[in-house]
C-alpha cells in the first residue's frame, strides 16, 4: 500500500493546485497568525472551495480559541482541525464534540518521554501527527524544517490513525517511513523555495516518491 501525504501550509493557488494534481490525501491550511503561511479566513474561504470533498480540509490551529475556531471551520468548510499548541486531553475532547469536525492532536518529540501522555490523548483525537519539538528560538510551534530522531517510534503501534512530520522532504522521506513504520506523512517546509512559498515542481516530487514507497 503507498504512503499518503498532506501538504501543509498551502497559500495560494498555485501550490494547492499542484497538490491536488499530483495526488495529496489532506490539505492543511495554517492559522496561526505568526507563520510565513498564515491565511485570513477570507483566503480560506477562496482556497477551500478549490479542494473536491475527497480531500481532507485541515486547520492547523494553535491553542485556538471557540471564536477562531467557529470561524475557521465555516470558512474552510474544515473536516478536521489539528490542534498544534499545548490543548490538554479536554480540550480535544470538547473541540470535537463542539464543532462535529474530526481532531487531529500534534504531538511534540525530543525524546522518548515526550510520547508518554500519547494514550491520554487516543480516546478523544481522531488522529495523532508526531512532530519536532521546535528549537528554543522559533517563534512557533511547527513548520520549523527540525527532524526528530525517527527511531523513536521504531516498533510503536498505535490506537489512532497517525502521521509523521517535521523536518520532511523529497530526500529523506523514504528513510523516515522506513524507520517510523509511518503510512501518513506531513510535509510543509521541506516543499517550499523559501518559507511562506510553496514550489509546485517540489510539490509533485515529494507526492511522486512518497506514492513510490511501499
Amino acid at each position: 500500500m503507498a504512503i499518503a501525504a498532506k501538504i501543509c501550509g498551502l497559500n495560494d493557488a498555485a501550490g494547492l493546485d499542484a497538490a491536488l494534481r499530483h495526488g495529496a490525501r489532506m490539505i492543511g491550511f495554517n492559522g496561526f497568525p505568526a507563520s510565513p503561511r498564515y491565511v485570513v479566513p477570507e483566503q480560506l474561504a477562496g482556497l477551500a472551495q478549490r479542494v473536491p470533498d475527497h480531500v481532507e480540509r485541515v486547520g492547523v490551529m494553535v491553542d485556538p480559541d471557540d471564536a477562531t475556531l467557529e470561524t475557521w471551520v465555516r470558512a474552510g468548510r474544515l473536516s478536521i482541525v489539528q490542534l498544534h499548541g499545548n490543548e490538554p486531553v479536554a480540550r480535544v475532547e470538547a473541540v470535537r464534540e463542539r464543532f462535529g469536525v474530526k481532531v487531529m492532536k500534534v504531538i511534540r518529540i525530543a525524546e522518548a518521554a515526550d510520547l508518554d501522555g500519547v494514550a491520554a490523548y487516543e480516546p478523544v483525537a481522531d488522529w495523532l501527527m508526531f512532530d519536532a519539538k521546535p528549537p528554543r528560538e522559533a517563534t512557533r510551534p511547527g513548520g520549523n524544517a527540525v527532524a526528530f530522531d525517527w527511531r523513536l517510534l521504531a516498533g510503536r503501534t498505535w490506537q489512532r490513525p497517525w502521521l509523521l512530520a517535521g523536518g520532511l522532504d523529497v530526500g529523506n522521506v523514504k528513510e523516515a517511513a522506513t524507520l517510523t513504520g509511518a503510512r501518513f506523512v506531513d510535509v510543509s517546509s521541506g516543499v517550499e523555495s523559501r518559507p511562506g512559498v510553496k514550489d509546485p515542481a517540489l510539490i509533485r516530487a515529494f507526492l511522486e516518491t512518497v506514492r513510490d514507497l511501499i
